[in-house]
């Protein structure tokens, strides 16, 4: 069974800086895409960024220059490091997995930006 396990939301002042992380386990995972959505509050869910095992990278233009994805491959892991918060970068952070045709979701961590 697929799970993925994310950690390291939490509480931040704008300006300041978190890093997430999501840990995948239940498969091989030999190809794959893993990455981020998030939500916020009355919002839809909306794409971040994403990371593919052939090491490309694509972010939303709203986080570009500021956030940044990298993957632990022996650990089937992604990192998200989120720097320049700003309030409006508040929201659930989902880590997602597409791999053999399916896409898998993460339970969501919080991140709170406050002024």
């Amino acid at each position: 069974q697929v799970q993925l396990v994310e950690s390291g939301g939490g509480l931040v002042q704008a300006g300041g800086s978190l890093r997430l992380s999501c840990a995948a386990s239940g498969s091989d995972f030999s190809i794959n895409t893993m990455g981020w959505y998030r939500q916020a509050p009355g919002k839809q869910r909306e794409w971040v960024t994403t990371t593919t095992t052939s090491g490309r990278t694509n972010y939303a233009d709203f986080v570009k220059g500021r956030f940044t994805i990298s993957r632990d491959g022996a650990k089937n892991t992604v990192y998200l490091q989120m720097n320049s918060l700003k309030v409006e970068d508040t929201a659930v952070y989902y880590c997602y997995l597409a791999y053999a045709g399916k896409i898998y979701w993460g339970q969501g961590t919080q991140v709170t930006v406050s002024s």
